[in-house]
């Protein structure tokens, strides 16, 4: 599982899949989510604005998994 640092509270998952490489622009998200399965703490999810925090796992099949984590240096509380 590889982690993303993130220096916010949350990104969304239309960035990550732009961070991973998996799209080359923000606007892939929405035809990227209706045609491949995206599973967000082992659940379906098709939402590009859905907000991924620390600890949060993304499952894509065949492109990889990955765990949100706080960046070296950054605390957010998290629940």
């Amino acid at each position: 599982m590889k982690e993303i640092a993130i220096d916010t509270e949350f990104i969304t998952l239309g960035q990550l899949l732009k961070k991973t490489d998996i799209i080359s622009s923000g606007g892939m998200a929405k035809w990227f989510l209706s045609e491949h399965e995206v599973f967000v703490n082992g659940e379906a999810e098709d939402r590009r604005g859905r907000k991924l925090r620390p600890n949060d796992t993304v499952n894509i099949p065949e492109n990889g998994e990955f765990r949100i984590v706080v960046a070296e240096g950054m605390s957010f509380d998290v629940d």
